[in-house]
């Protein structure tokens, strides 16, 4: 018999994926509504956040880096930087889940997009260092902001849907390992 916890953590990551496998597909439908408007939000990353700090076992780093690998396969983008710089930005946030667990959800929006910032940073330093054409700044800042601007839309919709919440403070798995 599999244990109830092993099996929601398993759904949950085949949940990811999935969701991941959907907005990377509705990415790279050829419908444009807005010729040279505002860019979409990145929901994968908006996703991958909310999960990491809701549920971080929900979420390992090698799933993290295999989406957001096959998402520079498929946009074309330098392969293996974004992948690396997300891992550092998840991995940051990772480690001050426990501490960041009772933060009021406005701090939790800070932190967040605290990373973000210095995730873009870091990309366009990168790419300017070793001169790869970039999109314009003012496009990067636009989608960051865009990605902030549904990141409480993302925690609603995995609270609601999909029954993701925060572990709360001692709460322990059947085998009374701390969660």
């Amino acid at each position: 018999m599999v244990d109830p916890l092993t099996t929601r953590r398993v759904a949950h990551r085949a949940l990811y994926v999935a969701l991941a496998a959907l907005i990377l597909f509705l990415r790279l439908l050829p419908i444009n509504p807005v010729e040279h408007g505002i860019p979409g939000p990145d929901l994968t990353l908006a996703f991958t956040f909310a999960w990491l700090l809701r549920r971080p076992d929900y979420v390992p780093a090698a799933l993290i880096v295999a989406v957001f690998l096959l998402e520079d396969l498929m946009y074309w983008r330098p392969i293996g930087l974004w992948p690396l710089i997300v891992l550092g930005g998840t991995e940051f946030l990772r480690a001050r889940e426990s501490a960041s667990r009772d933060l009021p959800f406005v701090l939790e929006m800070a932190i967040v997009a605290g990373v973000m910032t210095a995730m873009l940073t870091a990309n366009r330093l990168i790419l300017a260092v070793t001169f790869v054409e970039q999109p314009p700044l003012g496009l990067e800042i636009l989608r960051l902001l865009m990605t902030l601007a549904a990141y409480p839309f993302v925690v609603a919709l995995s609270r609601l849907a999909f029954g993701l919440r925060r572990a709360a403070p001692g709460e322990v798995d059947a085998l009374g390992h701390r969660l």
